[in-house]
């Protein structure tokens, strides 16, 4: 099984937030792919071993110094892709805002943190080494609620916020990175409504139809990341390859 063929053999892939339901499945998926040769899954704890192509080097997003350190490590290594599949919605304490009355400094912060900050800590620092001479992608996990234009329920503000910046920042990254990398691709990726730690509490009115199994959204991500062009650079596609407004 081959897997992001339009990127070629050989690849060397790093994943960020490889111990999450969407980053473990593409860990596996990538792991039995015969023209990855190299799979650098990244997180705060190292996923279950899938295969000796992986090696799981230590990182937390939220650390600048964290995220230095786990490049530096790579150093040597020529990547073809970048992967950043983190994210918060909620945690202890910190869940949605249904009214601005519920919105508080400490969950905006820590949202930005992870959803915004964190993804683009990972572009400044190991965008150093990619691979120049050949098609190469640096993807992070977006969500169509980030999209101004298309908000019509209002609410969640600082996850909305949190993806919208994210998007902006990519776009930034696209422009700034066309000259110096001119075969790079600047994407983020909607999954959809995912069966993972993130929607739980989230999905109960969702059609089965449109509810995916992280191995179906990693699939699907990985699929759409493929057929991309450098034209794309600097958009957000949702998992079945169309366009999420900005």
């Amino acid at each position: 099984m081959n897997m992001l063929t339009s990127f070629g053999f050989g690849l060397n892939i790093a994943l960020i937030g490889a111990n999450g339901g969407i980053g473990r499945a593409m860990v596996t998926q990538l792991s039995q792919s015969e023209n990855v040769a190299r799979l650098f899954a990244l997180s705060r704890q190292p996923p279950a071993e899938v295969g000796s192509r992986v090696t799981f080097p230590p990182i937390d997003i939220t650390h600048e110094a964290s995220v230095g350190l786990a490049a530096q490590n790579l150093e040597g290594q020529s990547l073809d892709l970048i992967l950043v599949t983190t994210g918060l919605l909620h945690a202890e304490g910190l869940a949605p805002e249904k009214t601005v009355r519920q919105l508080n400094s400490d969950s905006f912060e820590k949202l930005m943190a992870v959803n915004t900050l964190g993804p683009m800590l990972v572009a400044k620092h190991f965008l150093p080494l990619l691979n120049r001479q050949r098609k190469t992608a640096f993807a992070a996990i977006s969500a169509r609620v980030g999209s101004i234009s298309d908000n019509r329920a209002g609410g969640w503000y600082s996850y909305r916020a949190s993806k919208a910046a994210l998007n902006m920042m990519l776009k930034c990254l696209s422009i700034e990175t066309r000259m110096r990398y001119p075969q790079l691709i600047v994407a983020g990726l909607h999954p959809g409504t995912v069966e993972t730690s993130l929607s739980e509490p989230f999905r109960r009115n969702v059609p089965p139809e449109k509810l995916f199994s992280a191995e179906q959204a990693a699939g699907y991500l990985l699929q759409v990341l493929d057929g991309l062009t450098v034209e794309d650079s600097g958009r957000v596609f949702s998992w079945d390859g169309r366009e999420v407004p900005a």
